[in-house]
């Protein structure tokens, strides 16, 4: 049974599913915008939405894969000098040169919440940089295996997961975003709990029902690692050899409704990159109780800190 305080009224997520879709008002907004553009469907429906960041903040010393080494934050240098403003090798500062710079020292590509391209394990995959703008909205599917990892911390998604998801909302939309909720994003300010096993993640035979009955665009996980089965990788190895992607380190799946929502994908698009910095954000209709508006927060002005900006032991600013 899915969480109460998760649940809204088929009535109205399925009013606001079907306004997400673009039916009947957003249609009627579309008819009334200059040229049919989406402006109107903006104005409607986007803007009244609730936004769910799913992605954690990158700093030096949280999770990483076992093996590799962290990266480093630090005030950027100037390479040159630059007569009357900064000398070869000083870094730039806020007091001197009135800006700052970051320089980060990038050891893989595999860090914090990412989007995993088939080249990761697939000398014919894709790469980050051939991965279609198409991805970039779509939605989204929220499956909550958390109260079987509580119970169970290396849990393995089971198509009957998936299945009895399917029993109370339908059939999952063809090219979809199936993020498994397993609340372990919670373990992310503990990095050696984060990264050891047991650890939850996603069974063989869940991954081939998704893409090979289901054909959703990937899967997404809490967890760095797609399941428990290293160093074989069985799932993971599976999903990239047929050119699947996936989204890994995912956070704030608690947060999302099961169904209804879409869900926004960005990324660092690094030429050739077998791995991506990747942004996901929920868009959850307008009654949706978590999340911010546009009318809570617009991005324009941005808010400020109370404080001046300093950097820290591990060169992040805050």
């Amino acid at each position: 049974m899915s969480d109460p305080s998760h649940t809204v009224s088929r009535r109205r997520l399925l009013s606001s599913a079907l306004l997400l879709a673009g039916l009947p008002e957003a249609r009627s907004a579309q008819r009334q915008a200059p040229g049919g553009s989406l402006w109107g469907f903006y104005e409607t429906v986007l803007k009244r939405c609730k936004y769910i960041d799913l992605t954690h903040a990158m700093a030096p010393g949280g999770p990483i894969g076992e093996g590799f080494k962290d990266f480093t934050v630090g005030a950027a240098v100037a390479g040159v000098s630059i007569p009357g403003m900064i000398r070869a090798g000083d870094p730039f500062t806020y007091a001197r040169e009135g800006v700052a710079i970051t320089a980060y020292n990038l050891p893989m590509d595999h860090i914090g919440t990412q989007y995993g391209p088939p080249a990761h394990m697939n000398d014919h995959g894709a790469t980050i940089s051939d991965i279609p703008p198409t991805v970039a909205l779509r939605p989204l599917v929220a499956i909550n295996v958390a109260p079987q990892v509580a119970r169970d911390p290396g849990y393995q998604a089971q198509v009957s997961d998936v299945r009895e998801w399917e029993r109370r909302h339908g059939a999952i939309p063809a090219g979809a975003v199936v993020m498994f909720r397993s609340d372990w994003y919670k373990q992310w300010h503990d990095p050696q709990r984060f990264t050891r096993q047991p650890f939850p993640g996603v069974a063989l035979a869940t991954l081939k029902y998704l893409h090979l009955q289901r054909h959703v665009l990937m899967h997404g996980h809490e967890p760095l690692d797609t399941d428990n089965t290293a160093p074989r990788f069985v799932g993971e190895k599976w999903l990239l050899e047929h050119n699947f992607a996936q989204a890994e380190g995912v956070a704030h799946l608690d947060q999302v409704p099961e169904s209804g929502a879409l869900i926004t994908i960005g990324f660092a698009k690094f030429a050739g990159g077998t791995g991506g910095f990747a942004r996901y954000v929920a868009i959850a209709p307008p009654e949706w109780p978590h999340g911010v508006s546009l009318a809570e927060q617009s991005g324009a002005p941005l808010p400020t800190h109370a404080h001046r900006l300093r950097r820290g032991p591990d060169g992040v600013l805050g």
